[in-house]
């Protein structure tokens, strides 16, 4: 039987891929969080998961390292996600891209008067086309992490970032003003590998397409 290898990033990905890679008959003999290995075995000697950078995913899957992948939509915007075949929305890992200013700062005054706004952000691609459709004139200022200090400090005017409970913001004195997109984790396959293994991966896509249904 041909073999396959899986693309997945630690953390609450992980946590919701579990259930569905169940579904398809595939449990890790390992726990990524405990264990320091980066290639994981499954109970399928066929099977096994390799264990990257979130932000890295589209990347194996794309070259070949990996068959196919977990990735959250806001992953594969930046990466360029058009030589990946996306089949399936997992409807996993769910959360909103949105811009976020502090309080007390009039984003849409902002806005309308045609201001000149300073964005710190680590989705550029996402930040640009939004504001670019907008006509907003936009510097952006790449950070990795950390996001709601930006505005804080002085360095940004505003933040594009991902939010799921909107604690984060109201703990930082921060504010969403306005949703950009709605966000989840899709399936990905490597378009040669769709051709060449589909016997192997046509089963656990349809697997996965039931256990969303559900």
């Amino acid at each position: 039987m041909t073999d396959i290898t899986i693309a997945l990033s630690k953390g609450r990905i992980f946590d919701d891929t579990a259930p569905l890679l169940k579904a398809a008959g595939i449990e890790a003999l390992d726990d990524p969080e405990s264990s320091r290995k980066l290639i994981l075995d499954t109970n399928r000697p066929n099977v096994r998961l390799v264990i990257v950078r979130a932000s890295d995913v589209p990347t194996y899957v794309q070259y070949g390292a990996a068959d196919m992948g977990i990735a959250g939509k806001d992953v594969l915007i930046e990466h360029g996600g058009a030589a990946l075949c996306q089949p399936l929305d997992l409807n996993i890992a769910c959360c909103r891209m949105m811009v976020a200013v502090p309080e007390g700062f009039d984003y849409e005054s902002a806005v309308r008067q045609g201001a000149r706004l300073r964005i710190a952000t680590k989705y550029l691609q996402t930040a640009r086309e939004h504001f670019a459709d907008k006509g907003v004139h936009v510097d952006l200022i790449k950070l990795y992490g950390s996001m709601e200090l930006a505005p804080l400090v002085g360095l940004a005017d505003a933040i594009v970032d991902l939010v799921s409970t909107g604690n984060t913001l109201k703990a930082n004195n921060l504010r969403a003003v306005e949703e950009i997109m709605p966000i989840s984790s899709r399936l990905i396959i490597n378009q040669a590998a769709l051709k060449l293994k589909q016997k192997t991966i046509q089963p656990i896509l349809d697997a996965f397409a039931d256990a969303v249904k559900q």
